[in-house]
């Protein structure tokens, strides 16, 4: 049996309370939709209209109407939901992180979201809640390394003071060798990016040979001197230092730092460097690779200009080395700041 047509009179503060919903932005969806059926039915239309023009149902006119008869405007809201969500109590989360810094499941060398709900019988959402509580991450690893260089603090001292106050009349120069990069390239051809779809490639690759790199960066100008070598040894870095010599003003005293590789250290070297006492040398604290700042531009050479790159050759290679050394000094060089936070060494 159908039912009949239902009119409403609303009050005029009903009208306004009603209207003041819809135009409010922090207003649920929810709520708002339910305004709407006792507006369009005070303005006249059958709770079949309504339903059609609400995307609803018939059904759930007739129930919003009554609510609202019944109760006014706190009608239109949800009504409470019974009984409250299961609180946890302090001994389960105390026990929790107990689990989580102390302990290691048996399934695995650290716990997930599963297997600590599942250790400490509460739901997978209360383990995610305590963890971000405490800013715990089991998922996550990072590696350290500690240098056990009885000069650690002196060296540091030295090499930073470089950073923060170059000395006047000098040039510092980080330098360092990237070694054995190799030629790769992949065993079809790169497919290009296009909308809703990332570049793709082959994950096998061929291997075409290596390379070596020695690198000179510039604290004060960012700009890099740069040497593709064929081999990594002391013979090597000797040409390297000889390349430095010229393209330096020979009035420049040349402040050089770099780590502790042998072929730095040996009889030759050592005889070219007392040839030219221009060329002061600080090494590095052993392990502190982090302390040299030509590092960073060598992570910018992988990212931009070799991970992604297809290499037939090694002449190809080394023609992309120096293309990219060659655009960062025309174009990307900049002043090095030093911004490492101070680090605790025991």
């Amino acid at each position: 049996m159908a039912r009949t047509h239902e009119q409403y009179e609303l009050k005029a503060e009903d009208r306004k309370s009603l209207e003041s919903i819809l135009r409010s932005p922090k207003a649920a969806q929810s709520t708002v939709s339910r305004a709407k059926v006792i507006l369009f039915t005070a303005d006249g239309k059958t709770a079949e209209e309504v339903a059609v023009a609400l995307g609803t149902t018939p059904r759930a006119v007739y129930r919003w109407r009554k609510r609202f008869k019944d109760h006014g405007l706190e009608g239109l809201h949800d009504r409470p939901r019974s009984g409250q969500p299961k609180k946890l109590s302090e001994k389960v989360v105390k026990e929790v992180l107990r689990l989580s810094v102390e302990c290691i499941p048996r399934e695995a060398t650290h716990w997930s979201v599963r297997l600590m709900a599942k250790a400490a019988g509460i739901t997978t959402w209360q383990v995610r809640q305590i963890w971000d509580a405490a800013d715990l991450k089991p998922h996550r690893l990072k590696t350290f390394k500690i240098s056990y260089d009885p000069q650690f603090a002196d060296k540091v001292i030295d090499v930073v003071g470089l950073y923060m106050n170059p000395p006047d009349n000098a040039v510092v120069l980080a330098v360092d060798e990237k070694t054995q990069i190799q030629a790769l390239d992949r065993t079809q051809p790169m497919l290009p990016m296009k909308p809703g779809q990332i570049e793709r490639r082959t994950h096998d690759y061929k291997r075409h040979g290596t390379t070596s790199l020695y690198a000179a960066f510039d604290v004060l100008t960012g700009e890099v001197i740069g040497r593709v070598t064929k081999r990594h040894r002391a013979k090597e870095f000797l040409y390297f230092l000889r390349q430095i010599d010229r393209s330096v003003p020979k009035e420049l005293d040349l402040h050089v730092i770099l780590d502790n590789s042998s072929t730095h250290k040996t009889a030759e070297v050592n005889k070219w460097l007392a040839e030219h006492p221009r060329f002061i040398l600080h090494f590095n604290p052993t392990s502190a690779s982090w302390l040299n700042a030509v590092e960073g531009w060598f992570a910018q050479l992988e990212r931009r200009a070799i991970h992604r790159g297809v290499f037939t050759s090694v002449k190809e290679l080394r023609d992309e080395i120096q293309r990219f050394n060659k655009v960062h000094n025309a174009h990307s060089a900049k002043p090095f700041k030093w911004t490492q936070k101070r680090q605790c060494h025991h």
